[in-house]
């Protein structure tokens, strides 16, 4: 049970956050009254919140596309913007359509389309990290996904090669020298290499891009989010790829997902 959330103890908590400089002081402090089961659990949890601990990973838990998504300490947060990565995809699935969730991380993306999209899919989700790899597990179960643990497509059962459909890969894109830029709360709580994209932040996503016309069905479509400034070189990667790539922007979540197509011929 949570405890009970007073009047007085609601503004204290509130108080603390915003000295802390928490802009969104009184709503953190709802969430954290609302997932402490002692007032000595709440304590701690206002203590690690203001020395700068992710509220997602004090709570446990954070919001995304209308469902609760666990987040373990140390695990990438799933982001609101990348909700219109997650329904460009939803919108693509067709009944019992075999779905990936590449670099899945809490499998956020996974658990959207899922519960957004108009039909069943089949889904399969993959990540490096064996702590993610954990928060997927729960996040997915109640869709049936397999969730595997491995690097990229090494992950993935060799049966799906040539026969996904829909291909969700949330590739970190931050370039290297940018990752000393980000807010502490990324920098210094998610794990590194699911923000480090590399020199240029394309890294990974070359090496998706490389594979992917190998795994994907005739006609099927890789999905992932970059930034506007990239966007530009993500298409040529993926059209060097063999794929054929459209932009599609959210201006409310300032979000853009590129999708690449494969071509219904062979790939050689």
């Amino acid at each position: 049970m949570p405890v009970h959330p007073s009047v007085s103890l609601r503004s204290a908590v509130t108080t603390r956050l915003r000295a802390a400089g928490c802009v969104f002081a009184e709503d953190e402090a709802r969430i954290l009254l609302a997932a402490a089961a002692t007032p000595a659990v709440l304590a701690a949890m206002v203590r690690d919140r203001a020395a700068g601990r992710p509220l997602e990973h004090v709570a446990g838990w954070a919001e995304f596309a209308g469902l609760r998504i666990a987040v373990d300490p140390g695990v990438f947060v799933p982001r609101r913007r990348s909700e219109f990565l997650a329904r460009s995809a939803a919108a693509l699935a067709h009944q019992d359509a075999l779905v990936v969730d590449l670099c899945c991380g809490t499998g956020a993306l996974g658990a959207a389309l899922a519960a957004t999209a108009a039909h069943p899919v089949r889904l399969y989700a993959a990540d490096l990290d064996p702590a993610a790899v954990r928060c997927a597990r729960r996040n997915l179960a109640a869709t049936g996904a397999e969730v595997s643990e491995g690097d990229l497509f090494d992950a993935l059962p060799a049966g799906l090669r040539g026969r996904v459909e829909v291909l969700i890969a949330n590739v970190p894109y931050v370039p290297t020298a940018d990752i000393a830029l980000l807010p502490a709360e990324a920098r210094l709580h998610e794990a590194r290499p699911a923000l480090d994209g590399g020199a240029d932040g394309l890294d990974v996503l070359r090496r998706v891009a490389a594979d992917a016309p190998h795994w994907l069905a005739p006609g099927g479509a890789l999905l992932f989010e970059t930034s506007d400034q990239q966007a530009a070189a993500a298409l040529d990667v993926v059209t060097a790829a063999g794929l054929t790539a459209a932009l599609g922007y959210d201006d409310d979540l300032d979000a853009t997902v590129v999708t690449a197509t494969r071509t219904r011929h062979a790939v050689s």
